[in-house]
C-alpha cells in the first residue's frame, strides 16, 4: 500500500471513529472521566492520580512550577499538588498522559525521536499558550494550555500507525495537511472527549487564521504555536512564521508589549515546559 492510500485509509477509520489505541491509553481515559465526575473531590483525585505514576509525577511537577507556586513554597505530595493547581489542570495533565501514551509503543527508533520531537514542540507551545492566555489574550489559561497539551494529537495518532505502514511519516507534510490531519485529528479528539471550545481552537489553526493581538482562544493557541522554539517534526502549518520571522513578532498590549510580557514570563513558560516534559 503506497502511502497517500495508507494516509487516506486511517484518516477514512478515523471518521468513522474506528481508532486503535494502546491498552493503556484505554486506562487513564478512564482515569480522566472519572476525575471529571461532579462527584469526585479532592481525596479521591488524590487516589486516582497516585494510581498513575507518570501523572502523578507531573502533578507534582507542575504544581511546583513557577506558574503556580508564586510563593516558592514547593509540595511533596500528589494530594497537595492536586488542591494547588485544581481540577482543571489535572485534566490536561492527564491529556498529556494520553497523549505521550499514544506513542509509548513505538519501537522504530526514526519514529520515536520524530514523536519525542512532536513533544517538546507541543510542551512549548501549551506553556507559551498558558501565559500568553493570561497575559495577552485573557482567555482562560488552563483551557489555553489544554489546548496546546492536544492539539497535534493526530500527529501522534499518525506515529503510532506509522510502523504498519513503512514511509508513512517519511516527509509527509503537504499529504498530512490535505488528507490526514483534519479527519485523523478531529476523530482522535472526539474519542478523548475533548471540549468543544478547544475544539473551535484546534479548526481555526488548521484553518490558519488569526487576529494580532490574539483575541480569541484560537488566537492564542495560533501565536503560541508560531512562537515555540522547536517547530512541529511533522510540517509546517501554511502561512506559519518562520522561527526567525516569529522572533520579530510583536505588538502593544496593554501599557507593554509581547516582547516584554515574554521577557517578563520567561521563566514561568521554562518553568512549565520543564514539568510537561
Amino acid at each position: 500500500m503506497d502511502r497517500l492510500t495508507a494516509l487516506k485509509s486511517i484518516a477514512a477509520e478515523a471518521s468513522r471513529g474506528e481508532l486503535s489505541f494502546p491498552t493503556n491509553v484505554d486506562a487513564t481515559l478512564k482515569l480522566q472521566r472519572a476525575l471529571g465526575e461532579p462527584d469526585c473531590h479532592t481525596e479521591m483525585a488524590a487516589r486516582l492520580v497516585q494510581a498513575e505514576p507518570l501523572l502523578a509525577a507531573r502533578t507534582v511537577a507542575i504544581a511546583n512550577s513557577v506558574a503556580y507556586n508564586r510563593a516558592g513554597h514547593d509540595v511533596t505530595n500528589v494530594r497537595a499538588a492536586v488542591q494547588r493547581v485544581g481540577f482543571r489542570t489535572l485534566g490536561a495533565l492527564a491529556a498529556s498522559v494520553i497523549v505521550r501514551q499514544l506513542a509509548s509503543e513505538i519501537a522504530d527508533p526514526d519514529l520515536r525521536a520524530k514523536a519525542d520531537a512532536l513533544w517538546i514542540h507541543s510542551a512549548h507551545v501549551a506553556a507559551l499558550a498558558q501565559v500568553i492566555a493570561r497575559r495577552v489574550s485573557f482567555v482562560d489559561p488552563e483551557t489555553a494550555m489544554f489546548a496546546g497539551i492536544v492539539h497535534e494529537v493526530g500527529g501522534f495518532y499518525l506515529l503510532s500507525r506509522a510502523e504498519e505502514f513503512p514511509g508513512l511519516a517519511d516527509d509527509c507534510a503537504e499529504e498530512w495537511i490535505e488528507h490526514g490531519q483534519v479527519a485523523i485529528g478531529r476523530g482522535v479528539l472526539l474519542k478523548l472527549g475533548v471540549p468543544v471550545p478547544v475544539m473551535g481552537a484546534i479548526e481555526a489553526l488548521w484553518n490558519g487564521m488569526r487576529a494580532l493581538p490574539p483575541e480569541t482562544l484560537g488566537d492564542t493557541l495560533l501565536l503560541a504555536k508560531d512562537l515555540a522554539p522547536f517547530p512541529s517534526p511533522l510540517r509546517i502549518r501554511p502561512g506559519a512564521s518562520t522561527l526567525d520571522s516569529a522572533a520579530t513578532i510583536d505588538f502593544t498590549i496593554g501599557e507593554g508589549t509581547l516582547a516584554q510580557v515574554l521577557a517578563e514570563s520567561a521563566d514561568e513558560v521554562k518553568s512549565l515546559t520543564t514539568a510537561l516534559l
